[in-house]
Order: structure tokens, then C-alpha cells, then sequence
């Protein structure tokens, strides 16, 4: 069972009770991300996760690690578009510990310009490992493609030039604007008691932030745009991008089973079709990026850049097949029901569960039981998965090449 608690400060706490194991995840959750940032600051989300490990008021870098490994633990952050998170996994008797670590590098981060410097160039050498990985550059290449000078379009990472840009009080300005209370969640499961939401209270439910900055909430336009770019690799990458839905919306079950059964797992028809029938990639699949106003609905696939034409033509007859005869009883039924394997397997350890509430709770502002979420899937029908194959997969599409030859995809 979930108990939520909201702070007089406005910040939120989820719980979850699970007494049949002996670890805790504690992660803390902020509404900032990519989205919230502008040309001349793109990047500062994730360079601040970062700088939260660089050293506290009383604490060393080096001490924060240290202190993790002596208990057996592990702590970690992540950057996304819409959220931050910084988050601890720990045997239950050390969850209060890794509690305090997380509030001191929450509230007390130092921002030290000699280990600033130093994190630069761990950021810019992150961007360069980025950059000899096409075959991620390419998503970022359609998000561009597809968001163009929105926000959304910009790369978690930032820049080398904004990179070089920011200085301390840069970090600690947008922090005190951004890391509102009435936008963190603190997300804790595992084998611990109900007091401690008070422990979670007692360091976090008093302090305040500014009052005056404000999110970015322009709603995307989505472009049909077509980007490439040239560069030596051994393939050709390609992405068609289709405009989704919002986190939330009453049809995301029917598209995540109508994802499934397009290139969401090995028995999919781009799998079965792109890799097992013509052996045209090694690694080709789909997926649904879902935003608080938007979502986008992104296939991927990698190939010889002589087999390019090909394999394009292959994917979109899959899709304009599936778009046309839909989905087969067989693969509506066996879609459902592998979904409901992998939500309930995938909720099997504590991290999982405080992430899944953690993100329902700053995304939704709500939970749903694991019976109401099989509900969910069972209801899906061969209508409402047809009604939005027709409503995403019917009209055009975005797409980013990352290639030898650097060719773009042709709409003709």
C-alpha cells in the first residue's frame, strides 16, 4: 500500500511498505529537466546532478562514495527532459543514513569552482562518448527533427559552449529557483516503518526556494521535419518519428500494446520482418516517449549503408500493414499479457517500486494498483488499439539519418 503525505512546504512524500525483503530505496525527485532550460543555459540539469556528487559542507566527494560503499549500498542520479532524480539503494537498517547523504548533497552542495572545472571536462568527455555513438546521436537527432526550437528538442547533455559557460553561482541560482518544494517528491519502499515519513519531513518538509521562476510550459508543436547527418560510421542509422500521447492519456495502454507488437520485443513485426525474414539489422525496435502535453512514438533501426533503401521500404511496409489489418487475436492477446509479466516482474525490487511512485507521483499526481493496471491492459481491444494505430501511424511522420553519405529520408 502507497501512503502519500504532503509537507506544509508543499513537497510531497510517497511510501510504500514492502515488510518481505531487507533493502531500501530512498530518490529524490525533481520537476526540472532539459525541458525547463533555454539556449544559453541547455545542459545545467545534468551538470548539476552531477555537482551534487562533488562535495557538501561536510562531506568530500570522496567521502559521500566512501560512505555508501562502507554500508553495501549504492546511490546514482539520472537527467531526463522532464525530471531529475537522485536516488540510494541500502540494506534497511542503513535507509535513515542514506536519507541524511541525499539531504546533505541536496541542501548543502558546496559547488566548489576547482572541482567545477574538473566536472567539465568529465561532462565534455560524457558528450564526446556520446558523439562516437551514433546510434544514440540519432534519437537526439529526431527529437530535434521533430521539436525544433522547443525545449524538447534540446540534448539532455547541453553543449560544449553552454558547458564552458557556467560558473557556481550559475548552479546555485537555478537550483534555488528550480528545485521548488511544491516540485520535489522523495520517494522511499522497502522494509521500513511509517516513521519515516517523519524522518523524510524532518530534513525536508521546511525549506523554501524562490517564488518567481517559472516552468516552461509552451505545448510543442510537432514537425514533420527530416534531418541527417553525415558521419564515419561502419552504418547507416535511421529514425521515423510519429507524433504520440501525453503521460496519462486514457489510450496509452492501447499504444503500448500496439508498440509491443510493432517493435517492442523479438516476436514484433519489425523484428520479425526487418531481422529474422530479410537479416537487414542487428538491432531495430520501437518505443513511446510520453511528456506531460506531448509524446512521440519513435522507431529505430541500423543497417549497411548499401541496404538503407531497403530496409526503409521494409519498415514502412510493416507499419502500413499493421496500420491497414491491425493487430491478430493472437498477437492482441499474447501483446497483453507479456505486458503483464514484465509490470509485474519489472515490481520486484524496492528501486523499481520507488521510482514507479516517485514518477507517478511528480508526473501524475497518482497511483494505480497492480490489479488496476491489469484491468487496464485487459480492456484493451483490437477497436481501440486500431482507432490509435489510425489517429499516430496515419498521417506523416519525422525521421533523422545519422549515415556515411549523410542522406536524408525521402517522403516521396
Amino acid at each position: 500500500m502507497i501512503t502519500r503525505h504532503t509537507c506544509k512546504n508543499g513537497l510531497r512524500i510517497v511510501y510504500e511498505h514492502i515488510p518481505t525483503v531487507r533493502s531500501a530505496a530512498v530518490g529524490v525527485w525533481i520537476g526540472t529537466g532539459s525541458r525547463d532550460e533555454d539556449q544559453g543555459n541547455n545542459g545545467i540539469s545534468h551538470f548539476i546532478e552531477h555537482m551534487l556528487f562533488k562535495g557538501t559542507k561536510e562531506r568530500s566527494a570522496r567521502r559521500i562514495a566512501e560512505e555508501f560503499d562502507r554500508i553495501g549500498g549504492h546511490v546514482n542520479a539520472f537527467t531526463s527532459k522532464e525530471y531529475t532524480c537522485y536516488y540510494a539503494k541500502v540494506l534497511d537498517n542503513h535507509a535513515k543514513h542514506a536519507l541524511e547523504v541525499l539531504a546533505d548533497m541536496f541542501f548543502n552542495s558546496v559547488y566548489d569552482p576547482g572541482e567545477l572545472e574538473k566536472e567539465k571536462n568529465v561532462v565534455l568527455e560524457e558528450i564526446k562518448m556520446y558523439e562516437d555513438t551514433p546510434d544514440d546521436i540519432v534519437h537526439d537527432l529526431l527529437g530535434e527533427a521533430v521539436y525544433g526550437s522547443h525545449p524538447l528538442g534540446y540534448p539532455i547533455l547541453g553543449t560544449e559552449e553552454t558547458l564552458n559557460s557556467f560558473t557556481s553561482s550559475d548552479l546555485k541560482k537555478y537550483v534555488y529557483e528550480m528545485y521548488r518544494p511544491e516540485d520535489v517528491v522523495i520517494s522511499a519502499a522497502g522494509n521500513i516503518g511509517p516513521e519515516f515519513i517523519k524522518e523524510i519531513e524532518a530534513l525536508f518538509g521546511d525549506y523554501t526556494s524562490s517564488t518567481s521562476a517559472k516552468k516552461i510550459n509552451d505545448v510543442p508543436v510537432f514537425h514533420y521535419s527530416h534531418l541527417s547527418r553525415k558521419k564515419e560510421t561502419e552504418q547507416a542509422h535511421l529514425c521515423l518519428g510519429y507524433e504520440g500521447l501525453p503521460i496519462g492519456h486514457e489510450d496509452t495502454y492501447s499504444l503500448i500494446v500496439l508498440n509491443n507488437v510493432l517493435g517492442g520485443s523479438m516476436s514484433s513485426r519489425l523484428f520479425q520482418d526487418v531481422r529474422e525474414d530479410k537479416g537487414l539489422a542487428y538491432s531495430v525496435f520501437s518505443y513511446h516517449s510520453a511528456h506531460r502535453d506531448s509524446g512521440l512514438l519513435t522507431v529505430y533501426a541500423g543497417t549497411g549503408a548499401e541496404q538503407f533503401d531497403e530496409l526503409y521500404d521494409t519498415i514502412h511496409t510493416t507499419i502500413a500493414k499493421l496500420k491497414v489489418d491491425g493487430l491478430t487475436d493472437e498477437e492482441l492477446t499474447s501483446s497483453k499479457e507479456q505486458l503483464k509479466g514484465n509490470l509485474v516482474l519489472g515490481l520486484e525490487s524496492t528501486n523499481a517500486r520507488m521510482s514507479r511512485n516517485g514518477k507517478n507521483e511528480l508526473m501524475l499526481g497518482r497511483h494505480r494498483s497492480m490489479d488496476e493496471l491489469i484491468e487496464k491492459i485487459d480492456i484493451v481491444s483490437q477497436d481501440s488499439v486500431k482507432r490509435v494505430a489510425d489517429q499516430l501511424l496515419g498521417g506523416d511522420f519525422a525521421s533523422s539519418v545519422i549515415s556515411p553519405q549523410g542522406e536524408k529520408v525521402s517522403v516521396e
